[in-house]
């Protein structure tokens, strides 16, 4: 099953019509599915927007096959919203890592093996971008699918409930699995595939290493607030992706703190 042009042997993308400055041209949903069998897995059925859904189930029946579990990388809207209404129309469960996002499914543990109908993925923990972020290593494929950890391009916020120091130690991990288990590509939450996962993770470490110390000089020169930071590294900035920088922002002023690099005493908004 191939469907809108990207993706591996078992891994397929429906692009959901829902671009924007934080999804990039839209959220990729992915359908796994061991070659000749019926069984399928969806990652991330997206938002409320019932003609993708639609499609994704369509696409699956026109195969033959049957969703068997719905998986969720983390629990933004824009990959979580429509799960239910999805359940509704497979009779799939969805499992994730927040209790709250379940559907008459479990969890999601580090290191646990999914299998479904001769299909293998490896839970693996990837906390930063959100306290319950997880990719999904696909090892058949090389592949490994990393919900809003690795984008296809840019780079990822760092939400509230996340933390770079956190995510840091994710990207390290991606960073030693793909070495380590000579993965070929990764599979994005939004963007094209990535065919170099090491010079894509190295690309992200460097970058958050060349941003913190951006803050760095921002407060050296006296920034005393979130957004004297956000102006002084972020010039220019499309005010449609504003929030996000402060939420970045936010994460490395904490990050930084943390590892003593700007004086406990200062506060910031």
């Amino acid at each position: 099953m191939r469907i809108d042009g990207s993706g591996t042997q078992r891994a397929n993308c429906l692009l959901c019509p829902n671009p924007g400055p934080m999804t990039l041209d839209g959220t990729n949903t992915w359908v796994l599915r061991e070659p000749g069998a019926r069984g399928v897995v969806v990652i991330d059925p997206g938002p409320h927007h019932e003609s993708h859904l639609e499609r994704v189930a369509r696409a699956v029946q026109e195969q033959g096959a049957q969703v068997l579990v719905t998986l969720l990388s983390h629990h933004h809207p824009d990959h979580v919203e429509g799960a239910r209404y999805f359940s509704e129309l497979t009779g799939a469960p969805v499992r994730a890592a927040d209790p709250a996002y379940r559907i008459d499914g479990g969890g999601l543990a580090d290191g646990e093996v999914i299998e479904a109908d001769g299909l293998e993925l490896r839970v693996v923990a990837t906390p930063g971008h959100t306290a319950d972020s997880v990719s999904f290593y696909l090892p058949a494929d090389g592949a490994l699918l990393t919900g809003d950890t690795v984008l296809g391009s840019g780079t990822t916020v760092i939400a509230a409930d996340g933390g770079l120091s956190d995510y840091m130690g994710s990207l390290f991990r991606l960073r030693e699995l793909v070495a380590t288990e000579s993965i070929r590509t990764l599979l994005p939450g939004h963007g094209p595939l990535a065919t170099d996962p090491m010079g894509k993770l190295t690309e992200y470490i460097q970058h958050r290493e060349e941003r913190l110390a951006q803050v760095v000089s921002a407060v050296d020169a006296g920034a005393r607030t979130t957004g004297e930071v956000v102006a002084h590294v972020y010039a220019g900035i499309d005010p449609a992706v504003l929030p996000a920088a402060q939420a970045s922002v936010r994460a490395q002023l904490r990050y930084l703190t943390e590892r003593g690099d700007i004086a406990a005493e200062l506060s910031f908004d």
